[in-house]
């Protein structure tokens, strides 16, 4: 049972001691602290419109997917 209270005593004395404030860059709380700017970049950007739009003639979409004269399968 000695063992035991001991471990108890030792782990309840230990959440008593401070940790070392560890710190890596500038405090960010102080109001002079260097901050990256953050450049605009709208929500849309890169987006394709794709709205309906009307039909082009077949003949031209057949010829410009056909293989090509001369051209050997």
């Amino acid at each position: 049972m000695k063992p035991v209270l001991l471990m108890a005593t030792s782990v309840v004395l230990s959440a008593c001691s401070g940790l070392p404030n560890i710190q890596s860059g500038a405090d960010p709380a102080t109001a002079d602290a260097p901050a990256l700017r953050s450049r605009y970049a709208p929500v849309t950007a890169g987006t394709v419109d794709y709205r309906p739009v009307e039909p082009k003639p077949w003949a031209e979409q057949n010829d410009r997917v056909a293989p090509k004269a001369g051209s050997k399968p």
